[in-house]
């Protein structure tokens, strides 16, 4: 099996390499206008064709490693360093993404697997498809070719056979684990479709806007993958590493957040070259740096150029995602020099107060973060090349910068939609913001008798509470001003068909699903930035707890029942079992366990967790208190948290409806029976601007 999937491999880059080269020279014939014996469109078939066989290729590769760690095949390097024996089923599935070879060849596939479907769905433009199939092409030979030269997964180890392997990373034995990666790397690789139609459409100067219709879809799909991956790593870190927190600006969280950041930037901005005509340079930047900084945080966790608890050891073939950087960036700015005078825009701002200016605020916003969070993460890498020791960047200089940028587009989310393209009014201004700035206030008052006030960042300095305070009254405007859009368009609905004020809703929402399915995901943001706020008031409490000895935290009280231990032929484990109660009534019982892997001889906690809507209370085994012997017992009390996962499942949703084709207000009608006409007043509230 090892040499079959070596083979599969060395198979997949000839055919990439063959598709790059032959739709390379397809194309420049059909630009030049050059006849040979074979026809362009022949030759640009056949590339076509040994793109969809490298996806073959390439799954049998990825099958190949996969039976390896299912067999215990530990002839193979990488199995024996990642696998052992006793490893649960999905956990040697898991294998795959767990170590630099198998996730460098996972990247691969996913990428074939992209252009296999880009490929079957060539006809919606052959021409610009068969320039987006050779970009991507491209990127394939460069990952084939790590996965063939530096970095094999299927190099045999050198010496006798080991009985077993050393086991998978204690950190990566958690069920979310079997998907994170996955939905992450959905989201890395996804990026290179839409950044090979816009490099494509450059370098043929391709007329209009089609080329973001085309891959407006690609996009939002692979941002929503990105979206998924980067929560479930969130609630990964916040359920296994025991820290009690759920984002800590690790250098590899950091990767996956830019290009998240640039791609939101993209999918805002892109409206108004599809509306106005506006911003065409900006855009092609955008998704060319929403790609770049994709490979960038490949490079970040692949090269030890950072230290993190996600990244992988030091290695060369950093040296090779420079280099590959270097080429991608070049070509794209000696493209866009050439052909920066096809992407003029067609008109100019006219108004400050106008959407328009609500988009270009978003995405100075975002882009503020990114470059913050750039610089942050790379700041101890230059700092060690120019004085020759790192300094890090700690938490903290990313909240103080952060957080405020946070908010500031907390505050445009909910002000975008109040405003008329091209220039907004006196009047309308009026009209729109009265009720939410009224809700903001409120709520801004009702928060303070409950301990949420602004005045601490003025008497102690903290920071915390005061920017808990705006982004409850922010997240009240914004909420009112989505519900404001939701009921207005309804109620025209309801004027004129009779139905009832739900119906009307789902029937407005069908008609512009994209409009309306980007206010249901910005109401999922709303929610997850009330579940951070959260997070200035958080407690602990850490104690020695002997048996029936009591902790008291907030509202609760842990009673220790007993202490136990357990083995299976993967780890032991130490766990304790705690009665939960608040007041007089047991809540719940709470088991936090100390584990200790057998074949990796490495310790692991495993957090338990009570979550309500207002706080999770949760509970670590810390380890035992080196004087007495006894065990340690630590407990966080942590607010709104669960309305985090509650937001990205909105989000999720909202996503989906977004991506749904939108349908006639004729057939809405006739699906929900309603035979009185409606007029043309009722179809524009559902077809209003995005």
């Amino acid at each position: 099996m090892p040499a079959f999937g070596s083979f599969s491999l060395l198979v997949a880059l000839v055919l990439s390499a063959y598709s790059l080269l032959a739709g390379a020279v397809a194309l420049r014939m059909l630009a030049t206008g050059r006849r040979a014996a074979i026809s362009p469109e022949r030759l640009a078939e056949t590339a076509r064709r040994a793109g969809i066989a490298s996806f073959i290729a390439t799954s049998c590769a990825a099958f190949a490693l996969v039976w390896a760690a299912f067999t215990n095949d530990f002839s193979v390097a990488y199995i024996a360093q990642h696998s052992n024996r006793a490893l649960p089923g999905p956990y040697k599935f898991a294998a795959l993404w767990s170590g630099q070879e198998g996730s460098l060849l996972l990247w691969a596939w996913l990428l074939t697997a992209y252009g296999f479907v880009l490929r079957l769905r060539h006809k919606v433009d052959v021409t610009l498809t068969a320039y987006a199939s050779t970009i991507l092409a491209g990127v394939q030979v460069f990952f084939l070719l790590l996965i063939n030269f530096p970095a094999p997964p299927f190099a045999l180890i050198a010496g006798a056979i080991p009985p077993d392997g050393n086991g998978l990373n204690p950190l990566l034995q958690y069920p979310e684990m079997v998907i994170h990666p996955p939905m992450l790397y959905l989201g890395y690789v996804g990026f290179t479709v839409p950044f090979a139609f816009a490099l494509g459409a450059l370098m043929m100067r391709y007329p209009g806007e089609k080329w973001i219709h085309i891959t407006r879809r690609w996009t939002m799909v692979t941002w929503l993958f990105l979206t998924v991956g980067i929560f479930l790593g969130m609630h990964w870190a916040y359920n296994v590493l025991g820290w009690g927190g759920y984002w800590g600006w690790d250098p590899v969280e950091n990767a996956s957040f830019m290009p998240w950041l640039t791609g939101t930037a993209f999918l805002h901005s892109v409206m108004m070259q599809e509306k106005r005509g506006m911003m065409k340079s900006w855009n092609v930047w955008l998704i060319f740096s929403t790609f770049l900084l994709a490979i960038l945080g490949t490079l970040l966790t692949r090269s030890g150029l950072v230290s993190s608890v996600h990244a992988f050891a030091q290695s060369p073939i950093g040296t090779w995602f420079w280099i590959f950087l270097v080429i991608v960036l070049a070509v794209c700015t000696f493209t866009y020099i050439l052909h920066r005078d096809h992407l003029k825009s067609d008109h100019h701002l006219e108004s400050l107060v106008s959407r328009e200016s609500s988009f270009l605020f978003n995405n100075l916003i975002l882009l503020a973060a990114c470059f913050t969070i750039l610089w942050g993460t790379l700041f101890p890498v230059l700092s060690e090349y120019v004085q020759g020791y790192r300094v890090t960047v700690s938490a903290p200089w990313y909240n103080r910068i952060a957080v405020p940028i946070g908010v500031s587009l907390l505050f445009l989310t909910g002000i975008g939609p109040l405003l008329a393209w091209r220039s907004t009014s006196m009047r309308s201004i009026r009209r729109n913001f009265i009720f939410p700035s009224v809700a903001a206030l409120i709520v801004a008052i009702g928060i303070i008798p409950f301990g949420v006030h602004p005045w601490t960042i003025f008497t102690t300095g903290e920071q915390g509470g005061f920017y808990s305070w705006v982004t409850f009254a922010f997240a009240a405007f914004v909420l009112t001003a989505i519900f404001a859009e939701f009921l207005q368009g309804a109620r025209v609905i309801q004027g004129h068909t009779g139905q009832n004020l739900l119906a009307s809703v789902v029937q407005l929402t069908r008609r512009n699903t994209r409009r309306y399915g980007g206010y249901i995901v910005h109401f999922g943001v709303v929610l997850i930035f009330i579940g951070i706020s959260g997070q200035a008031f958080n407690t602990s409490k850490e104690m020695t707890m002997t048996y029936k000895q009591s902790m008291f935290l907030g509202p609760y009280r842990l009673e220790c029942e007993s202490y136990s231990q357990d083995s299976n032929p993967n780890y032991d484990t130490t766990f304790a079992l705690l009665d939960v109660y608040r007041g007089d009534k047991k809540v719940t019982q709470l088991a936090p366990e100390l584990r200790f892997y057998t074949a990796s001889q490495q310790p692991q906690t495993m957090v338990a967790n009570h979550s309500t809507p207002l706080w999770d209370l949760y509970v670590i085994y810390a380890g035992s208190d080196p004087s007495t012997g006894q065990p340690v017992i630590k407990a966080f009390l942590n607010p709104l948290v669960m309305w985090i996962w509650i937001g990205l499942v909105v989000t999720v949703f909202g996503t989906g409806i977004a991506l749904v084709p939108n349908l006639s207000a004729a057939l809405a009608s006739q699906r929900n029976r309603v035979t009185v006409p409606v007029p043309p007043d009722a179809i524009a509230a559902g077809k209003a601007g995005d």
